[in-house]
Protein backbone atom coordinates (compact mmCIF):
# COMPACT_ATOMS: atom_id res chain seq x y z
CA UNK A 1 0.00 0.00 0.00
CA UNK A 2 2.83 2.39 0.87
CA UNK A 3 4.49 1.88 -2.52
CA UNK A 4 1.19 2.46 -4.32
CA UNK A 5 0.46 5.76 -2.60
CA UNK A 6 4.03 6.94 -3.11
CA UNK A 7 3.76 6.38 -6.85
CA UNK A 8 0.40 8.19 -6.93
CA UNK A 9 1.86 11.18 -5.08
CA UNK A 10 4.76 11.33 -7.53
CA UNK A 11 2.33 11.35 -10.44
CA UNK A 12 0.24 14.05 -8.75
CA UNK A 13 3.28 16.25 -8.30
CA UNK A 14 4.16 15.79 -11.98
CA UNK A 15 0.68 16.88 -12.98
CA UNK A 16 0.92 19.97 -10.78
CA UNK A 17 4.27 20.75 -12.38
CA UNK A 18 2.69 20.44 -15.83
CA UNK A 19 -0.18 22.72 -14.78
CA UNK A 20 2.30 25.22 -13.33
CA UNK A 21 4.31 25.38 -16.56
CA UNK A 22 1.16 25.74 -18.65
CA UNK A 23 -0.18 28.60 -16.55
CA UNK A 24 3.21 30.33 -16.44
CA UNK A 25 3.35 30.28 -20.22
CA UNK A 26 -0.22 31.57 -20.43
CA UNK A 27 0.59 34.57 -18.24
CA UNK A 28 3.81 35.17 -20.15
CA UNK A 29 2.04 35.14 -23.53
CA UNK A 30 -0.84 37.29 -22.31
CA UNK A 31 1.51 39.92 -20.92
CA UNK A 32 3.57 39.96 -24.09
CA UNK A 33 0.40 40.29 -26.15
CA UNK A 34 -0.56 43.45 -24.25
CA UNK A 35 2.90 44.98 -24.50
CA UNK A 36 3.20 44.30 -28.23
CA UNK A 37 -0.51 44.40 -29.12
CA UNK A 38 -0.09 40.99 -30.72
CA UNK A 39 -3.60 39.70 -31.45
CA UNK A 40 -2.35 36.34 -32.72
CA UNK A 41 -0.50 35.73 -29.46
CA UNK A 42 -3.60 36.72 -27.51
CA UNK A 43 -5.65 34.25 -29.51
CA UNK A 44 -3.19 31.49 -28.63
CA UNK A 45 -3.84 32.17 -24.96
CA UNK A 46 -7.58 31.70 -25.45
CA UNK A 47 -7.07 28.42 -27.31
CA UNK A 48 -4.76 27.02 -24.61
CA UNK A 49 -7.17 27.99 -21.82
CA UNK A 50 -9.16 24.86 -22.61
CA UNK A 51 -6.09 22.80 -21.76
CA UNK A 52 -5.77 24.60 -18.41
CA UNK A 53 -9.38 23.81 -17.52
CA UNK A 54 -9.08 20.17 -18.59
CA UNK A 55 -5.92 19.64 -16.56
CA UNK A 56 -7.49 21.25 -13.49
CA UNK A 57 -10.38 18.78 -13.66
CA UNK A 58 -7.98 15.87 -14.12
CA UNK A 59 -5.94 16.85 -11.06
CA UNK A 60 -9.07 17.34 -8.94
CA UNK A 61 -10.25 13.87 -9.94
CA UNK A 62 -6.88 12.31 -9.13
CA UNK A 63 -6.84 13.95 -5.70
CA UNK A 64 -10.31 12.57 -4.96
CA UNK A 65 -9.15 9.11 -6.02
CA UNK A 66 -6.06 9.24 -3.81
CA UNK A 67 -8.09 10.25 -0.76
CA UNK A 68 -10.77 7.64 -1.42
CA UNK A 69 -8.46 4.73 -2.23
CA UNK A 70 -5.47 5.30 0.06
CA UNK A 71 -6.79 7.36 2.98
CA UNK A 72 -3.53 9.34 3.32
CA UNK A 73 -2.49 10.67 6.74
CA UNK A 74 0.07 13.07 8.21
CA UNK A 75 2.44 14.60 5.64
CA UNK A 76 0.89 12.65 2.76
CA UNK A 77 -2.52 14.13 3.54
CA UNK A 78 -1.05 17.63 3.87
CA UNK A 79 0.63 17.20 0.49
CA UNK A 80 -2.56 16.06 -1.22
CA UNK A 81 -4.63 18.88 0.27
CA UNK A 82 -1.96 21.44 -0.63
CA UNK A 83 -1.87 20.20 -4.23
CA UNK A 84 -5.65 20.44 -4.43
CA UNK A 85 -5.63 24.09 -3.35
CA UNK A 86 -2.60 24.96 -5.46
CA UNK A 87 -4.37 23.47 -8.46
CA UNK A 88 -7.37 25.74 -7.85
CA UNK A 89 -5.18 28.82 -7.57
CA UNK A 90 -3.28 27.92 -10.74
CA UNK A 91 -6.56 27.59 -12.63
CA UNK A 92 -7.56 31.07 -11.48
CA UNK A 93 -4.24 32.40 -12.76
CA UNK A 94 -5.10 30.82 -16.09
CA UNK A 95 -8.41 32.69 -16.03
CA UNK A 96 -6.57 35.96 -15.45
CA UNK A 97 -4.28 35.23 -18.41
CA UNK A 98 -7.34 34.66 -20.58
CA UNK A 99 -8.90 37.91 -19.40
CA UNK A 100 -5.72 39.86 -20.18
CA UNK A 101 -5.59 38.30 -23.65
CA UNK A 102 -9.20 39.29 -24.29
CA UNK A 103 -8.27 42.92 -23.59
CA UNK A 104 -5.95 42.78 -26.60
CA UNK A 105 -8.57 41.14 -28.84
CA UNK A 106 -11.30 43.57 -27.80
CA UNK A 107 -9.17 46.71 -27.89
CA UNK A 108 -9.66 48.77 -31.03
CA UNK A 109 -6.93 50.77 -32.61
CA UNK A 110 -5.28 53.19 -32.18
CA UNK A 111 -2.98 51.17 -29.98
CA UNK A 112 -2.22 52.64 -26.58
CA UNK A 113 0.83 54.86 -26.47
CA UNK A 114 4.01 52.84 -25.68
CA UNK A 115 5.17 55.72 -23.51
CA UNK A 116 1.99 55.37 -21.45
CA UNK A 117 2.64 51.66 -20.92
CA UNK A 118 6.15 52.54 -19.76
CA UNK A 119 4.84 55.10 -17.27
CA UNK A 120 2.34 52.55 -16.01
CA UNK A 121 5.21 50.07 -15.36
CA UNK A 122 3.15 47.33 -16.96
CA UNK A 123 6.16 45.32 -18.10
CA UNK A 124 7.66 45.51 -14.61
CA UNK A 125 4.40 44.32 -13.07
CA UNK A 126 4.15 41.45 -15.54
CA UNK A 127 7.74 40.43 -14.79
CA UNK A 128 7.09 40.47 -11.06
CA UNK A 129 4.09 38.16 -11.39
CA UNK A 130 6.15 35.66 -13.38
CA UNK A 131 9.05 35.92 -10.92
CA UNK A 132 6.73 35.22 -7.98
CA UNK A 133 5.23 32.21 -9.74
CA UNK A 134 8.68 30.86 -10.57
CA UNK A 135 9.89 31.38 -7.00
CA UNK A 136 6.86 29.58 -5.56
CA UNK A 137 7.47 26.66 -7.90
CA UNK A 138 11.09 26.45 -6.78
CA UNK A 139 9.91 26.51 -3.15
CA UNK A 140 7.74 23.46 -3.81
CA UNK A 141 10.42 21.61 -5.73
CA UNK A 142 12.98 22.17 -2.99
CA UNK A 143 10.42 21.96 -0.19
CA UNK A 144 11.83 25.22 1.15
CA UNK A 145 9.79 27.18 3.66
CA UNK A 146 12.19 30.12 3.35
CA UNK A 147 11.63 30.39 -0.39
CA UNK A 148 7.88 30.09 0.06
CA UNK A 149 7.68 32.86 2.64
CA UNK A 150 9.91 35.11 0.52
CA UNK A 151 7.07 35.25 -2.02
CA UNK A 152 4.89 37.33 0.32
CA UNK A 153 6.95 40.54 0.33
CA UNK A 154 7.18 40.53 -3.47
CA UNK A 155 3.42 41.03 -3.69
CA UNK A 156 3.85 44.57 -2.34
CA UNK A 157 5.32 45.79 -5.64
CA UNK A 158 2.21 44.64 -7.50
CA UNK A 159 0.00 46.53 -5.06
CA UNK A 160 2.13 49.64 -5.51
CA UNK A 161 2.06 49.58 -9.32
CA UNK A 162 -1.67 48.86 -9.39
CA UNK A 163 -2.40 51.79 -7.07
CA UNK A 164 -0.30 54.18 -9.17
CA UNK A 165 -1.86 53.07 -12.45
CA UNK A 166 -5.23 54.68 -11.73
CA UNK A 167 -3.69 58.12 -11.26
CA UNK A 168 -1.52 57.81 -14.36
CA UNK A 169 -4.47 56.72 -16.49
CA UNK A 170 -6.71 59.49 -15.14
CA UNK A 171 -4.12 62.11 -16.15
CA UNK A 172 -3.73 60.51 -19.58
CA UNK A 173 -7.49 60.47 -20.21
CA UNK A 174 -7.75 64.12 -19.19
CA UNK A 175 -5.23 65.00 -21.91
CA UNK A 176 -6.62 62.57 -24.51
CA UNK A 177 -10.37 62.06 -23.94
CA UNK A 178 -10.65 59.86 -27.04
CA UNK A 179 -8.68 57.13 -25.22
CA UNK A 180 -11.12 56.82 -22.33
CA UNK A 181 -12.51 53.39 -23.29
CA UNK A 182 -9.20 51.53 -23.87
CA UNK A 183 -7.73 53.17 -20.78
CA UNK A 184 -10.64 52.07 -18.61
CA UNK A 185 -10.34 48.57 -20.02
CA UNK A 186 -6.63 48.63 -19.30
CA UNK A 187 -7.45 49.11 -15.62
CA UNK A 188 -8.81 45.56 -15.64
CA UNK A 189 -5.45 44.25 -16.85
CA UNK A 190 -3.70 45.79 -13.86
CA UNK A 191 -6.37 44.45 -11.55
CA UNK A 192 -5.90 40.94 -12.92
CA UNK A 193 -2.14 41.13 -12.46
CA UNK A 194 -2.61 42.39 -8.90
CA UNK A 195 -5.02 39.56 -8.16
CA UNK A 196 -2.54 37.13 -9.69
CA UNK A 197 -0.11 38.15 -6.98
CA UNK A 198 -2.72 37.35 -4.35
CA UNK A 199 -3.25 33.86 -5.75
CA UNK A 200 0.48 33.19 -5.95
CA UNK A 201 0.69 34.22 -2.29
CA UNK A 202 -2.05 31.69 -1.57
CA UNK A 203 0.03 29.05 -3.32
CA UNK A 204 3.05 29.93 -1.17
CA UNK A 205 0.89 29.57 1.94
CA UNK A 206 -0.12 26.07 0.88
CA UNK A 207 3.52 25.13 0.36
CA UNK A 208 4.34 26.22 3.91
CA UNK A 209 1.38 24.22 5.19
CA UNK A 210 2.60 21.12 3.40
CA UNK A 211 6.20 21.51 4.54
CA UNK A 212 5.70 22.40 8.17
CA UNK A 213 2.02 21.80 8.98
CA UNK A 214 1.55 25.51 9.55
CA UNK A 215 -1.35 27.64 8.40
CA UNK A 216 -0.63 31.20 7.27
CA UNK A 217 -4.07 32.13 5.96
CA UNK A 218 -5.68 34.95 7.96
CA UNK A 219 -2.58 35.07 10.18
CA UNK A 220 -1.96 38.77 9.69
CA UNK A 221 1.26 38.46 7.67
CA UNK A 222 3.53 41.48 7.46
CA UNK A 223 6.74 42.05 5.54
CA UNK A 224 8.94 41.36 8.55
CA UNK A 225 7.10 38.70 10.49
CA UNK A 226 4.76 35.86 9.62
CA UNK A 227 2.89 34.52 12.66
CA UNK A 228 2.32 30.80 12.19
CA UNK A 229 -0.49 28.83 13.73
CA UNK A 230 -0.07 25.11 14.27
CA UNK A 231 -2.71 23.01 12.60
Amino acid sequence: MVKFIESELVLLKKEIDEMWTLVYNQLDRAGEAVLTFDRELAQQVLVRERRVNALELKIDSDVEDIIALYNPVAIDLRFVLAMLKINTNLERLGDFAEGIARFVLNCKEPVLDPELLKRLRLEEMQGQVLAMLELAKKALQEESQDLATSVFAKDNLLDEINAEATTVLADYIAQRPETVLPCLNLVSVFRKLERSGDHITNIAEEIVFFIDAKVLKHSGKTDEHYPLTKK
